[in-house]
């Protein structure tokens, strides 16, 4: 009878092919802007319906020969509808299963665009993008890919429907992650093989000499050339048509700094009980166990990050760890902890650090936005700010705080007013059910009321926070995106900030959209995040990618040059310390974007790049040395893919 009962199961959960040797390929041209090939269903899988409405889930097995981001899509009679897969195990075979409301639904409300855009599965992770209707008259797969690196290829020997999560299966005949944590599928320059090889390359790093002379740093960081006021905490100033920070004894400062400052960081491990196979040997768990309460961030079951520190130094690892960051920082020139950073690596205050605030009501179902009609609010927040900010109010080395970071529900305002409507009773349900029916429900209408939310939002935790810490900066909210961010907003922030901040993905920042927003908001800015990164570690190449890791170098240069030729720039926070999770983070986040490898070694083209740029940042801000023009070869960005196949 069991046997019956699970024979009938699977029947109904799957539409299945019958086993073949056959697969298909698609060999990617690196000459291309776009590569890429189509191929109809029925030749993979002539039992396929062309009604997909029945099913959940699309089951594709198939072999990706690079770790670079894939758009995968289905010809449907409505259009061709596809979004971005991003691959954990290349040079294996594997069977990955995707939620088809990914391709039919929005996605749901979430606090952070990354939240809500961003997917996690076992062997990838998937970002949303495309159209979004129905899957029907489904008649052909496409896979393309923007600018391959190295001509790779992918095979597709298998698809599949199911009505239920059938998961997803390493099907490589090796493990996918070696001991050290770095991917066993792939070769490259510089890959550890031993210990022993390990062990000589840390030594080295730490026999190193290391000074700030060649950067001109003051004791907090900022540039001996030039010192006005001090006030003994960090502000910012315009100098003729310049702005600056002030350090906190009156030197000139520009924040140089990177996202994610802390030890171990990387190579962290989540869902091994989903990972058959995956991974050669785990850290021990009773490492994991001795040292998780004082280090060990999030809920993955092990860290190869926190292994290599350990076993470099030992049980000493997290003091040594926390020194050789600050060692690392000097010798690259690096002056900030910038955000998302360990709280026990900034106490040290050793560096200048920026941080973001916390419990201040935003709250994810309102994609990114505070209800800031509750009755509560004002008094929540109140209390939440200075309970906060009571541990840092007399620090000099904090320059400032962060309110949020990439609001989901920006350009998105018709779409939260609907989700707060069909929500759950709460005041802002009835503030904006009262505003709609004084003023009517119109697009326009619903875009003022959550502007007139936001701006109560801003201005409240300004009026709260100056009142708990007036000696620090309020540096903002770290938009997603200002180049089209309304005028009214920008207004908003130059009402509330000290500094405007945001993030930006790019070969080099817009000229015309900062000038745009230093004219409205009449603030300095702050990048926040930007980065580059390839495929040779088995990884994804990050938001923007580049051929190789010395072109990493080249793109590091030419974007942060330019930006603080910018009068309005006074700080950037690359993104990150050490590489993304090599299968995978909370969201699926697998980048290529650290400066320090799961190994704990430095990138030394990234870094060399780094300390280059930071010797002439100081003159190059002052408009006395033009920034770099050497731009990085085949670099490309994040956008929509373009309209093109093998173009």
């Amino acid at each position: 009878m069991r046997t019956i009962l699970l024979a009938t199961l699977t029947a109904s959960l799957f539409v299945q092919c019958k086993p073949t040797e056959q697969t298909f390929k698609v060999q990617l041209d690196s000459t291309k802007e776009v590569s890429g090939k189509k191929f109809a269903l029925k030749d993979i899988n002539p039992e396929l319906p062309s009604n997909w409405d029945d099913y959940k889930f699309v089951v594709i097995e198939y072999k990706s020969t690079t770790a670079q981001r894939f758009h995968l899509g289905f010809t449907t009679d409505s259009s061709y509808n596809e979004l971005r897969v991003m691959c954990y195990v290349p040079n294996a075979w594997n069977k990955l299963a995707i939620p088809l409301k990914y391709f039919t639904e929005l996605p749901g409300a979430a606090v952070d665009l990354a939240a809500t855009f961003n997917h996690a599965r076992y062997m990838g992770w998937i970002n949303l993008g495309g159209k979004r209707e129905p899957l029907q008259g489904v008649d052909s797969i496409g896979i393309r890919m923007r600018k391959p690196i190295h001509n790779p290829m992918i095979e597709i020997r298998s698809i599949t429907l199911a009505t239920e999560d059938p998961g997803d299966e390493y099907m490589g005949e090796v493990p996918a992650v070696d001991e050290f944590g770095q991917s066993n599928l792939v070769e490259y320059a510089g890959k550890i093989s031993s210990l022993e090889q390990l062990k000589k390359e840390w030594e080295a790093e730490d026999a190193e000499v290391v000074t700030t002379d060649a950067y001109n740093y003051s004791k907090f960081g900022g540039y001996k050339q030039q010192q006005v006021k001090a006030t003994g905490f960090f502000r910012t100033q315009k100098i003729g048509d310049r702005w600056w920070f002030v350090d906190p004894e009156g030197y000139l400062f520009l924040s140089v700094g990177v996202d994610c400052v802390s030890p171990g960081g990387g190579g962290n491990i989540r869902d091994v009980e989903h990972r058959n196979g995956m991974y050669k040997e785990l850290p021990p768990a009773d490492l994991m166990e001795k040292f998780a309460s004082r280090n060990y961030r999030g809920n993955n079951s092990a860290s190869f990050g926190f292994w290599n520190q350990y076993r470099r130094y030992g049980d000493a690892f997290p003091e040594k760890s926390r020194e050789l960051i600050f060692k690392r920082m000097d010798k690259w020139g690096l002056n900030t902890i910038a955000n998302w950073s360990s709280s026990e690596v900034m106490n040290m205050n050793r560096k200048a650090f920026l941080i973001p605030l916390r419990n201040i009501g935003i709250e994810h179902d309102l994609m990114g936005l505070c209800d800031v009609y509750n009755p509560a609010f004002k008094s929540k927040v109140d209390k939440s700010l200075s309970e906060f900010v009571a541990p840092y109010k007399n620090n000099p080395w904090l320059i400032g705080y962060f309110i949020g970071n990439e609001p989901a529900w920006l350009g998105e305002e018709a779409r939260l007013c609907s989700l707060i409507l069909d929500g759950k009773d709460r005041p802002i349900k009835t503030a904006l059910q009262k505003y709609l029916s004084e003023k009517g429900d119109t697009p326009e209408n619903r875009k003022e009321f959550i502007l007139s939310t936001f701006r109560t939002f801003l201005s409240t935790t300004n009026q709260i926070l100056k009142k708990h810490d007036p000696n620090h900066l309020n540096l903002g909210i770290r938009f997603g995106n200002i180049l089209t961010l309304d005028e009214e907003i920008l207004q908003m922030c130059g009402e509330s900030f000290d500094v405007l901040s945001f993030n930006c993905y790019d070969l080099v920042p817009n000229p015309a959209m900062m000038d745009r927003a230093l004219k409205i908001a009449n603030l300095p800015m702050i990048i926040g995040e930007y980065h580059f990164g390839t495929v040779d570690r088995g990884m994804a190449q990050s938001l923007w990618q580049v051929d190789s890791q010395e072109q990493r170098g080249v793109a590091y240069r030419y974007y942060t040059e330019n930006a603080y030729s910018h009068p309005g720039l006074i700080g950037t926070g690359y993104f990150l310390w050490c590489d993304q999770d090599l299968t995978g983070r909370g969201d699926g986040e697998n980048y290529n974007c650290g400066l320090i490898d799961v190994t704990d070694r430095p990138y030394k083209e990234q870094v060399e790049a780094m300390m280059e740029t930071a010797k002439i940042l100081y003159d190059i801000h002052s408009g006395t040395k033009l920034p770099t023009d050497r731009k990085p070869e085949n670099a490309r960005g994040h956008e929509a893919i373009p309209d093109l196949w093998n173009e």
